[in-house]
């Protein structure tokens, strides 16, 4: 390792090995955890739980039967939170404190050009970033794999998991890194840039959180049931919680104008209003998939974007 490299991991290795650290004990952690939870799954505890939204119990008034994955969440908020925590303490600094410095002056004037002081930094950041960030994406996989969408496991579209997993944690963590070392590029003071990296990488994390809740970018897919026939089971979907009555017109009224679960008064309310089918707005386990592409579009397209940007402005601003 020679050159603007070195000098990259000088600068970078403090970063590096604090990552490195996190991850093994979050290795260690997860795998204690969840030797725990396979011991709890093999007792034969939880034999006779089906799987579904609806809770599982020892006898039919006990409390609901649950693994122990806070834990497990612990890590998923983690991934969440990671493009912020990479952007403050790692993208803010990045050049920005040989901005603020001045040292880039010195290292420019040894004949190294503003692009190679740029790319050995950025390229080493990007690199550890996106291994430590999938690592950490691949621990939670394994973690949560044996009780994924069960009663008393953890669900696909719960927040922690679904966006603390896959290939979406990768993405936000380069967009975190991106838009750090871009508000360093432009701010000068370090402690400035983590702030603002503070309130762009927190605010875009809550957007995004927010296009779950709505259904904004994966709309929910609607499932009919003719008549006062028994709706299909909900099962691992994600629900609205829109449910409702469909006229002959295909007009949708809400549930309360019938609001009975099934049997004879369903029968007759339905056919005094003109409720020809039911329905109800939910997402299926497979736009787990829909979310996390969803995601990573976004977020890996913002990083390109904000690295093209931080690139063109490198001649203004050095």
């Amino acid at each position: 390792m020679k050159g603007s490299l070195w000098l990259a991991w000088r600068q970078q290795r403090l970063p590096a090995g604090v990552g490195a650290a996190a991850l093994a004990v979050t290795v260690a952690i997860a795998a204690y955890y969840r030797s725990d939870m396979l011991d709890a799954l093999h007792s034969g505890l939880f034999d006779h739980c089906a799987t579904g939204p609806l809770y599982c119990t020892r006898s039919d008034s006990g409390p609901p039967l649950l693994l122990d994955i806070e834990p497990l969440k612990y890590l998923g908020a983690l991934n969440v939170v990671l493009p912020v925590v990479i952007g403050v303490f790692w993208g803010a600094p990045l050049l920005g404190r040989d901005r603020e410095l001045g040292t880039h002056r010195m290292i420019l004037a040894q004949g190294m050009s503003r692009g190679q002081w740029f790319a050995s930094r950025f390229a080493l950041a990007a690199t550890t970033t996106t291994a430590l960030s999938g690592l950490l994406a691949a621990v939670f996989a394994w973690w949560w794999r044996p009780a994924a969408d069960r009663s008393y496991g953890l669900f696909w579209y719960d927040d922690t998991a679904l966006s603390g997993s896959g290939p979406r944690v990768v993405a936000a963590a380069l967009f975190g890194l991106a838009a750090g070392t871009l508000l360093g590029l432009l701010t000068r003071r370090v402690v400035e840039a983590m702030g603002l990296t503070l309130l762009a990488t927190g605010a875009m994390v809550l957007l995004l959180e927010w296009t779950h809740w709505s259904r904004l970018l994966v709309p929910p897919h609607t499932y009919v049931s003719a008549g006062s026939t028994p709706k299909a089971p909900m099962g691992e979907k994600w629900s609205t919680g829109d449910y409702g009555l469909i006229t002959a017109s295909g007009r949708h009224d809400s549930v309360f104008n019938c609001a009975f679960p099934s049997g004879t008064q369903l029968r007759e309310c339905m056919a005094t209003h003109g409720y020809v089918a039911r329905f109800y707005e939910a997402n299926p386990a497979g736009d787990y998939w829909a979310f996390q592409w969803t995601d990573t579009a976004i977020l890996g397209g913002l990083a390109v974007l904000l690295t093209g940007v931080t690139v063109l402005l490198l001649h203004r601003r050095v």
